[in-house]
């Protein structure tokens, strides 16, 4: 079996050989909901997922701004591969100026694609509203999708209003990353709802996970007729062939005898101007057991009590009185290597105050 590098490039180099031979490649994932599991991928279940991307999307030229020790930015390379075309490397730290600088490298008789994180994103398009050069090179790319975390509505509107085409995925580690685009699965790719959780079929599926026979067991079941499939862990529904994902099945608190998702939670929060970026975390509560605080980066100036009253407002419209977050924490919000928040790391030390 086969780590996936660190070193961007060294890996580049040696995937025609890994993809060409039937050893799986390990990945691990990003954990950041809880303990992270090392994942056996085959190297058909990758080639089949980049393929049915190639065939949603069309191929061309990648830019690589995420770590290929994770699915997203190994499926980049795979793609670039596939297509014939040699990677673009973002490197060093990211920001918009390194992006430009990396996409201003892409060769120019090719269509381009990228793949990002929302918050990657959301850096590129506050400074694209000011600085044309970004929204240049955004709009140079035939689709950027984003994944690896719910892509809020407000920040898919400001990139819409810019012209810059993005791609909502849903995907993870398991499926060979990214295998539903906008609410459509890839050609190949069944999903559908079983006892309230996304469950999903398909040639992209992982083989398990390494050293644990029992969860691949519990987490990739097989039909009657041999039909193996993934389960999700998430909450959704399926109408008319959309795929829409509600939340984590596990990211619920009870509060007050309530079960609420935290997931449901956020999706709201970041509705209100102000809390865009915002990140919800569970923790202990004396009077209700457990209670919702949003986590907002540092700003100089912000009125919290009034962002906080909007909030709650319009959580219990959405959702109900007994899902109202009780408190905003101003602190830095800290980030996996995937580029998702550090949920476990956020609820340890709230926890601990």
């Amino acid at each position: 079996m086969s780590d996936t590098s660190s070193d961007p490039r060294a890996l580049a180099a040696t995937l025609p050989t890994l993809l060409s031979g039937v050893e799986p490649i390990l990945i691990t994932t990003s954990g950041s909901t809880g303990v992270p599991k090392t994942v056996v991928v085959s190297t058909a279940a990758l080639r089949a997922s980049a393929t049915a991307t190639a065939a949603r999307i069309g191929e061309g030229a990648w830019l690589l701004a995420l770590p290929v020790a994770y699915v997203a930015g190994l499926q980049v390379l795979v793609r670039a591969h596939l297509a014939g075309t040699r990677p673009v490397y973002l490197d060093g730290r990211f920001t918009p100026d390194a992006f430009v600088a990396a996409a201003h490298e892409m060769p120019v008789s090719a269509s381009r694609y990228t793949s990002l994180v929302p918050a990657q994103l959301a850096t590129l398009v506050s400074a694209a509203e000011t600085e044309p050069g970004v929204q240049d090179a955004l709009r140079s790319f035939e689709t950027i999708l984003i994944g690896g975390q719910a892509l809020p509505l407000p920040l898919r509107e400001r990139a819409d209003a810019l012209g810059i085409r993005v791609v909502r995925t849903y995907g993870s580690t398991e499926t060979s990353g990214g295998c539903v685009y906008d609410g459509v699965p890839l050609d190949g790719v069944d999903v559908r709802v079983i006892g309230g959780e996304l469950v999903i079929a398909g040639p992209t599926l992982a083989d398990g996970y390494l050293g644990d026979d029992a969860l691949t067991t519990a987490t990739f079941p097989v039909d009657p007729d041999g039909t193996r499939r993934y389960r999700t862990g998430d909450t959704g529904s399926v109408e008319d062939g959309v795929v829409r994902v509600t939340g984590r099945r596990d990211n619920v608190i009870v509060s007050g005898g309530v079960n609420v998702s935290l997931d449901r939670v956020e999706a709201v929060v970041r509705g209100v101007p102000g809390l865009e970026h915002a990140v919800v975390i569970g923790v202990p509560d004396e009077r209700w057991g457990e209670a919702s605080v949003i986590v907002l980066e540092s700003i100089e100036g912000a009125d919290d009590a009034a962002l906080l009253e909007a909030a709650r407002a319009a959580v219990a419209e959405a959702i109900g009185p007994a899902a109202r977050p009780a408190r905003i924490a101003r602190r830095a919000i800290p980030q996996l290597p995937s580029g998702k928040p550090d949920r476990t790391g956020m609820r340890q030390d709230l926890a601990r105050e």
